[in-house]
């Protein structure tokens, strides 16, 4: 089990990519959302096949971390980064949501995305408030619950940057 609790820690190696491996893992999930994005609107809709496909990827994160051997003594190596994967999915649930409720082609929404990635880094490296007593849980849940964390914040960032950019200005 141990080669494949790697390969899903470090999404199929991307975590061994230096620098940033945290950056890596962020960029991975972007094409990996579109294509849940895209898949799902064939179904039940984007939105949602995001949305189980991030809870779905947090669990066997949580279980892919704890089962790597010597998890227990560092658990949040640089190079696990499913976590990543989940916090920036979180971060772009605005922007699917905004796709499907304006009957838009997501890739057209390429602001939110740009602002989705870059919020969740920010977070995610900042670990201000809430995030960082996640990340000194020193287990396989605060591994994950860090960038959850990260990627609500990013999310909420995400929408205010919305509600601003579409809200004309009064003079």
């Amino acid at each position: 089990m141990q080669p494949l609790f790697r390969m899903i820690s470090t999404v199929a190696g991307v975590g061994l990519l230096r620098p940033a491996p945290g950056t890596w893992g962020s960029l991975i999930a972007l094409p990996l959302a579109l294509i849940i994005h895209w898949v799902g609107q064939l179904s039940f809709g984007g939105f949602a096949v995001l949305v189980v496909a991030t809870g779905l990827v947090f669990v066997v994160g949580v279980i892919a971390i704890r089962g790597l051997d010597g998890a227990q003594d560092v658990p949040d190596r640089p190079e696990y980064v499913i976590d990543e994967v989940v916090g920036q999915w979180i971060a772009l649930w605005p922007v699917s949501l905004g796709a499907v409720m304006t009957d838009s082609n997501v890739t057209a929404l390429w602001p939110g995305w740009l602002a989705a990635f870059v919020l969740f880094r920010v977070f995610d490296i900042w670990k201000p408030s809430i995030i960082g007593r996640a990340d000194r849980r020193g287990d396989a849940m605060g591994v994950m619950l860090d960038d959850v964390l990260a990627g609500v914040f990013a999310a909420i960032g995400v929408i205010l940057l919305a509600v601003a950019a579409h809200v004309p200005v009064l003079l």
